[in-house]
């Protein structure tokens, strides 16, 4: 009975096959990565361009959303949260807001399905 049960489970790696699998493969990475930058012909030598001068990125209005967030923080933890650490609370939130503008720009068709389907198998 034990036998019919190894050579069942045999499909399946054990922990230990998995681990050693994993550490091989890991400690190839650095080699591979040598190898290919050692096949990529050199760059050939260019006269560097002039530096141009970087403009000042002008400040981004924060938008009303954000604003409105802050706000709620304000009054929900005002007396908790110093002048210093509301200021960074606001940044904060404008970056979500902005970061949840960009997605929601993107349209998922009806076929779209999630990035990866978990199973428990």
């Amino acid at each position: 009975m034990r036998t019919k049960n190894r050579v069942n489970n045999r499909k399946k790696p054990s922990r230990r096959e998995f681990t050693k699998t994993v550490a091989v493969t890991l400690a190839g990475v650095p080699l591979a990565a040598t190898l290919v930058r050692a096949q990529t012909p050199g760059k050939t030598k260019q006269a560097p361009a002039p530096p141009n001068p970087q403009p000042s990125p002008t400040p981004v209005k924060p938008s009303p959303l954000a604003e409105a967030y802050a706000e709620v923080a304000r009054a929900r933890f005002g007396e908790q949260v110093t002048n210093e650490q509301f200021e960074q609370i606001k940044k904060d939130l404008e970056g979500n807001v902005r970061v949840a503008e960009r997605l929601r720009a993107v349209k998922l068709k009806n076929g779209d399905g999630p990035d990866f389907v978990f199973s428990a198998d």
